[in-house]
């Protein structure tokens, strides 16, 4: 799973568990809601379990739910526990420091994704799993 993936299927992970309305799920029943491994679901759901968003109950009857109410767990917080390094791919750029862009084009694009950053992390904070489960109740109609 790409980076740019991984954000978009765990926030349809939480929505799910929100979905299922803190009943124990398989990471099996969420992968099929995915379409995707269940291993990859797991590893997402380890990332949740270590942020706090998620828990787990172990046995036969165990799985994952919500750590806490949907309201309480913004898209920022699923940001986070996701994708820890927000670097936009700085931290792999190589200019030649010999010239007189790449001297100074680190700094300035430091400078630009910070400010589109900090914009970025402001909408994912006011935005929770209840605001996606209310729009997702809205147009499903039947249980998975």
């Amino acid at each position: 799973m790409t980076g740019n993936s991984r954000f978009a299927v765990s926030v349809h992970v939480l929505s799910y568990l929100a979905y299922k309305g803190g009943a124990q799920t398989t990471s099996a029943e969420i992968a099929s809601s995915v379409d995707t491994n269940p291993v990859v679901i797991r590893r997402l759901l380890a990332a949740f379990v270590k942020a706090r968003l998620v828990n787990t109950q172990k046995g036969a009857t165990g799985g994952f739910s919500l750590a806490s109410a949907p309201e309480n767990i913004s898209l920022l917080d699923i940001y986070r526990a996701v994708e820890p390094q927000t670097d936009q791919g700085l931290s792999r750029l190589a200019p030649n420091h010999k010239c007189p862009v790449g001297a100074r084009i680190e700094n300035i694009l430091k400078a630009t994704f910070a400010k589109a950053q900090a914009s970025f992390e402001t909408e994912l904070a006011s935005v929770s799993i209840a605001d996606i489960s209310q729009q997702l109740k809205a147009i499903c109609t039947g249980k998975h």
